[in-house]
């Protein structure tokens, strides 16, 4: 068994931080090709929203291990609707229909304060006022960048891309220290 020391991590922590990163990172990415492919009008859409839902699933399995089926099954229904509501978001707008659009946006940001309050519920050290902050933070961006495609100013996009990516490892990393402070002993 490995003992802690100062600044040194376990495996077992690795292995979640490694995970919680490239859970983020598929999560940007598809979100990113999703809204290329409904700007675009791409013959892979079905495809390509199809696969940006299954990482709520593939983030839900992680939650399982230490919260239980029921509350990763609750995390995966709002994470799913927080995308839905995204794909509707873009369709609304990409429509020009700014009251589609407002109602999207306000049900992405009421989902967002949701899924805040959920994992403060599931976590003491997942603080609810950061949680909002930084989803947020990572609605706002990635409604900046749904803009800059649908405008086609594709250099915007990728550097509203690259600043979308640093928050949500940032994220990542707030949900491995959560997890890694509240269940010490599956990190020794």
């Amino acid at each position: 068994m490995l003992m802690r020391n100062a600044g040194c991590i376990t495996e077992q922590e690795l292995e979640l931080r490694n995970k919680m990163r490239s859970l983020w990172e598929q999560h940007i990415a598809w979100t990113r090709m999703s809204i290329i492919s409904i700007v675009e009008g791409l013959g892979d859409v079905d495809y390509v929203i199809a696969r940006l839902l299954r990482n709520p699933k593939d983030f839900a399995v992680v939650f399982e291990i230490f919260y239980g089926k029921e509350k990763a099954k609750e995390f995966e229904e709002l994470f799913t609707q927080h995308l839905v509501i995204a794909a509707q978001l873009v369709n609304a707008a990409k429509a020009q229909d700014n009251e589609g659009v407002k109602d999207a946006e306000e049900r992405w940001y009421t989902n967002a304060d949701d899924i805040a309050k959920f994992l403060h519920s599931l976590n003491p050290y997942w603080s609810e006022e950061d949680f909002r902050h930084m989803l947020h933070e990572h609605l706002a961006l990635t409604e900046c960048e749904a803009i800059a495609l649908l405008t086609k100013d594709y250099e915007k996009s990728i550097l509203l891309f690259d600043k979308i990516e640093d928050q949500a490892l940032t994220m990542a990393d707030a949900f491995s220290d959560g997890i890694v402070k509240q269940f010490p002993a599956k990190f020794m």
